[in-house]
């Protein structure tokens, strides 16, 4: 391709258009004309964007905006122009995709400015991952659900408030489904009060994780779960064999029902495990304490037992939970806090939790 140095007027009759009135690059060239993916209708807002290397693009050419007072369309000019004309868009362009780029390297926790793949590779080895950690749940969980159906009347007869064996077979199915992918750390572990004294636990929410790592303690502590949870086949079977506590959210009733129900289980001998939270947290941060749990330590004179969750969320964050992530979680067990004032109770159990979360 030549470098074109004619009069408007020239130019004008070599692409076929008779009228003098055009006088401009943008309305001689129709705008299906390009050479090498290079769009001849360059305007000083929008020009177009070299997807090639700066020595590649060296050999091509690039247009010169028009001039205003109706000046006709100057020329291609090679080179000279197009290293800073070149130069001006890649820092252009640069400047508009780097804020992109570094929110998914952020995201993805890899990567650098200039690319843009490591935050797919990480999510579809993750949703591998995913696939996987619940190929193995269901798997376990249906041969244990048998175990547990086999053991529940037993275990009515002599065990129905605690039901030790039936945690006993959950926490084996925690630990058959985690082991694969996460490593545990327990901390604190001497401040666990016996299996046989009732306490209420309380802890961090963070992930869908936490109830698998929390079953790995192998304590019979009540969990609270919305009643949708329990149409779900198998999982939600096993959690009536557990005796887990129904809870229906924003139904004022069916709250006072769950904590009477906390209350009467504490004074026959058994622990209640609470979310104070009331959800997960979705950005990791603590959220404030609801009192249901302290009230109910308060009123059976029972201990509060403060446990810290981290890295769950990081794991398989909340709202997120076909995926899973590599890492590992640490399990901290809190000394017991006892006392009579359900606001006091809520306040150091909650400040104990916070503070262990800033050490991480």
């Amino acid at each position: 391709m030549e470098v074109v140095s004619h009069s408007s007027t020239t130019i004008l009759h070599r692409f076929g258009y008779k009228d003098s009135r055009f006088s401009t690059a943008s309305s001689l060239l129709p705008q299906s004309c390009t050479y090498r993916g290079l769009n001849p209708h360059c305007f000083p807002h929008k020009r177009a964007v070299l997807r090639n290397s700066t020595n590649s693009a060296q050999s091509r050419y690039s247009c010169v905006p028009r001039k205003d007072g109706g000046v006709s369309w100057n020329y291609f000019k090679p080179k000279e122009e197009l290293n800073r004309t070149y130069s001006n868009n890649k820092i252009c362009n640069q400047n508009r995709l780097s804020r992109y780029i570094v929110v998914r390297s952020e995201l993805a926790e890899t990567g650098y400015p200039d690319a843009s793949y490591p935050l797919s590779e990480h999510k579809l080895s993750s949703k591998v991952r995913g696939i996987c950690f619940y190929v193995v749940t269901a798997f376990t969980a249906i041969f244990l659900f048998l175990l547990m159906l086999v053991v529940h009347p037993f275990v009515l007869l002599f065990d129905r408030y605690q039901r030790k064996a039936q945690y006993f077979i959950a926490k084996i199915w925690a630990t058959l489904t985690v082991t694969p992918f996460i490593k545990i750390k327990y901390e604190g572990l001497e401040n666990l009060p016996p299996p046989d004294i009732p306490a209420v636990y309380v802890s961090n929410h963070q992930s869908f994780l936490d109830i698998y790592t929390l079953l790995t303690l192998g304590r019979s502590f009540k969990f609270i779960s919305k009643t949708s949870i329990f149409l779900y086949p198998i999982i939600g079977w096993a959690m009536f064999l557990l005796g887990v506590i129904p809870l229906k959210r924003m139904d004022s009733r069916s709250q006072l029902d769950c904590l009477k129900r906390c209350m009467d289980l504490t004074k026959k001998g058994a622990s209640v495990f609470f979310f104070p939270e009331g959800t997960r947290s979705k950005d990791g941060k603590l959220g404030s304490f609801k009192k249901g749990a302290f009230s109910v330590a308060a009123k059976t004179k029972v201990p509060v037992v403060p446990i810290t969750l981290k890295g769950t969320g990081k794991i398989m964050p909340a709202g997120m939970e076909g995926i899973l992530n590599l890492g590992s979680v640490e399990v901290v067990i809190h000394k017991p806090i006892e006392g009579s004032d359900p606001e006091e109770l809520c306040n150091k159990a909650r400040k104990t939790i916070a503070d262990e979360l800033n050490h991480q």
